[in-house]
């Protein structure tokens, strides 16, 4: 697994413009599979994969397995969302993705 920088750009992007939610319970503000596939019916891959700062090197591009570790909503970014990516990175070793999830939650403090 590797950090998707245009992700992480993304989400710079988006808490720079205010787009960002600080109280949410991730495991309710995560998008559903229902989500995901309405949001791959309006956009192509490439902007689903700016939702996720994770990629699956070996997993097809075109698949939603070739993304991991979201962080937001497809609208906004979640700092629960963060704070879960932080510690699902630390706990995989993915200090890269760890330290990106870093990088974004100094921004929001």
């Amino acid at each position: 697994m590797k950090l998707n920088k245009a992700a992480e750009s993304k989400a710079k992007q988006l808490i720079e413009a205010n787009q960002y939610v600080k109280d949410s319970d991730w495991s309710e503000a995560q998008p559903t599979t229902e989500d995901e596939n309405g949001y791959l019916e309006r956009h192509s891959w490439k902007e689903y994969g700016e939702w996720h700062l994770g990629i699956h090197e070996d997993a097809s591009k075109d698949t939603k397995s070739h993304y991991g570790f979201p962080y937001g909503d497809f609208r906004r970014v979640h700092y629960s969302g963060l704070i879960a990516i932080k510690q699902r990175a630390a706990q995989q070793n993915y200090g890269e993705i760890e330290k990106a999830a870093n990088r974004l939650l100094k921004l929001l403090n």
